[in-house]
């Protein structure tokens, strides 16, 4: 498929996981790419062999103001025009409220919620010029509740129910606006409890699909929400969980 032909992408957080496997999915599919993230050696790793039209890599901070509008007028610099936004780049917590410092916080709130906000305030001028699009990644935690991670449910919630405005918003400045909304992906971001094989197979156990994805179950679902065969498609947050959401807690019979 090229249905990304002549379009261009900018990715964050693209240096690993959904990012990079995101980014590589729209090259296959003929897009100019802009992968930015903060990890320089990663960003080099996944540039040197990716599949596009032309490659732009941009270190920045992408939890910082001055990060984020670089990254947009880096972009505009190289190829003119910008029109897909994928806003990938996070940060996760694990503790109770009382648990760790008070800055773990504000952390994740600047990385997860100030980050797409940063980035979206400085791309919305140049998309709604290309009636272009953004693809907010969020996650199951901006769904609902999850044990011991209420910053982080904190940061995706707002993640999700600021792209439900921003899709009104922006709707007849031919913008749109939708977010994915993954469970358990086997990423660099999880490692930690990947090293915990009970904690995994718990997860596992309650995907009704039996297993956590992988990047490459995500990406493909970012690059329809990001093309022409989502013209119609906006304020979305799409779960990309194995069916997860589809249950309402109670314990399998079977």
């Amino acid at each position: 498929m090229t249905r990304f032909r002549d379009k261009v992408v900018l990715v964050t957080g693209s240096a690993s996981g959904i990012g990079e496997a995101a980014a590589r999915r729209f090259g296959r599919e003929g897009a100019q790419l802009v992968l930015a993230d903060r990890n320089a050696e990663g960003l080099a790793r996944v540039a040197g062999d990716i599949e596009a039209a032309g490659v732009l890599t941009i270190v920045a901070d992408l939890a910082d103001r001055e990060g984020c509008e670089r990254v947009i007028a880096g972009t505009v610099e190289r190829f003119g025009r910008l029109d897909v936004l994928v806003n990938n780049a996070g940060k996760d917590h694990l503790g109770k409220v009382d648990e760790g410092a008070i800055d773990d916080f504000s952390t994740v709130i600047e990385t997860d919620l100030y980050g797409v906000f940063y980035m979206t305030r400085f791309a919305m001028p140049h998309l709604r010029r290309s009636r272009g699009c953004i693809v907010n990644v969020s996650s199951v935690s901006g769904l609902g509740g999850d044990w011991n991670h209420s910053f982080y449910c904190a940061a995706k919630g707002a993640v999700t129910n600021f792209t439900r405005a921003l899709a009104l918003d922006e709707a007849r400045n031919g913008v749109r606006v939708n977010a994915v909304n993954p469970s358990l992906v086997y990423t660099p971001f999880t490692a930690g409890m990947q090293d915990q094989p009970e904690l995994v197979a718990k997860f596992e156990e309650r995907i009704p699909m039996g297993r956590g994805a992988d990047p490459e179950d995500v990406a493909p679902v970012i690059a329809f929400l990001a093309s022409a065969d989502a013209r119609f498609v906006t304020g979305v947050n799409l779960p990309v969980d194995g069916g997860l959401s589809a249950s309402n807690g109670q314990p399998a019979l079977s």
